[in-house]
């Protein structure tokens, strides 16, 4: 009986399309060998052999969508040949472009990315890159070189869609149509978390985490979830659907690629340490490109720390569906503001930054959302 070669069920959210094969029909595989390439508008994820022998049957052909539990194609029994033997690729601990070290060997690469660099007449060495050489990578450098060609006299350019950026759109539109977006508008005070991350930033590095903001946005979103638990809800056409797990999602900028969001599961259970380290390995898998499909998936709540790119202020931010709601967070600015010492007003000088809460207004009603964002900024500001 041949075997089957299956989407797996757990998809996050959003369709999938199949980008490409590894392998040509005939082709023989192994077991645990990558034979073909699925993307969503998150993550690409190869798919394995899982027996011996022969692609025998290709069902569905490249651009077309998939669902979960899909059948791609069939794999026959057949004679197996033997892999070569392949050395360890050059790996770079800061990520510099390959263009000052030695590219991999045809050997060292996955068979996808050797064929899009055979199917594009590029190099390795062609190709910047940073812990090691990715499809995504190719296909920015294939982007750029028809930039380069296609440019016209008035300064025009351009920009082929790569599947990510489509997948991306498609999201984002559905998002739109589907969630009446209102957003809520709060600002805070980071005089308390900017004091405790400088008292214990050098002890949580000798734990291996890197003490960002972000982990004091995440504990304190969880716990907000307490007094609006509607936030952590998703809606359904019969009811609310309310998560006991609070499954936070931390958007993150892939250059001109796009966006992603890694999630930190089970929030509410964590403590700032492990919060920490948790962002910290999955901040060093997202640069590596090595996050897998169960790091991006069953988010229920999403953070835009945007303010890191110089932003002050972003409304609404797209609702990542199936979620209710996004925070995000501008700016960290000094500000003159108001403070009332032995009963009299004060002119003060703090570390301000604007919050917001873009909701989906048919789960939420500014009610909770205020709720919510009152105690998320209680807790930031008088941080223990």
């Amino acid at each position: 009986m041949p075997t089957d070669i299956i989407v797996p069920a757990e998809q996050e959210g959003t369709k999938a399309v199949l980008k490409a094969w590894l392998k040509k029909r005939g082709d023989s595989v192994r077991i645990d060998e990558p034979v073909v390439e699925i993307e969503t508008d998150k993550v690409a994820v190869e798919i394995a052999a899982t027996a011996n022998g022969i692609l025998s049957e290709i069902l569905v052909e490249e651009g077309a969508d998939v669902a979960p539990g899909s059948v791609l194609g069939r794999i026959g029994k057949g004679s197996v040949a033997t892999p070569e033997t392949a050395a360890a690729p050059p790996v770079s601990p800061k990520g510099e472009p390959n263009l000052l070290r030695n590219a991999p060997t045809s050997a060292q690469l996955s068979p996808g990315v050797r064929r899009l660099l055979s199917e594009h007449g590029l190099k390795p060495e062609d190709v910047p890159y940073g812990e090691r050489l990715t499809r995504e990578d190719i296909e920015a450098e294939v982007a750029r070189r028809a930039e380069q060609a296609t440019a016209s006299v008035s300064g025009a350019r351009f920009v082929p869609h790569d599947s990510m950026r489509r997948r991306i759109a498609e999201h984002m539109a559905h998002s739109m149509r589907t969630a009446p977006h209102v957003t809520a508008l709060f600002e805070a005070d980071f005089s308390a978390i900017i004091a405790h991350r400088q008292k214990h930033r050098a002890e949580f590095a000798h734990d291996g985490a890197n003490l960002t903001f972000t982990p004091y946005f995440v504990a304190a979103s969880a716990e907000a979830m307490k007094v609006a638990a509607q936030v952590n809800g998703r809606w359904l056409e019969n009811g609310i659907e309310i998560s006991d797990d609070v499954n936070i999602g931390i958007v993150t900028a892939l250059g001109d690629r796009g966006l992603i969001a890694p999630v930190i599961h089970s929030a509410q259970s964590l403590s700032l340490l492990a919060i920490a380290q948790r962002l910290t390995e999955l901040t060093e898998k997202t640069r590596g490109g090595r996050l897998s499909a169960s790091d991006v998936q069953n988010g229920t709540f999403s953070i835009s720390n945007h303010g890191v790119s110089g932003s002050l202020l972003a409304a609404p931010i797209i609702i990542h569906q199936p979620q209710s709601a996004v925070l995000g967070v501008g700016k960290l600015q000094k500000r003159a503001v108001v403070r009332e010492t032995d009963g009299s007003d004060a002119i003060e000088i703090r570390p301000m930054a604007y919050v917001t809460l873009t909701i989906d207004h048919r789960v939420l009603d500014g009610h909770q959302c205020n709720t919510w964002m009152t105690r998320f900024v209680e807790i930031i500001e008088n941080w223990r």
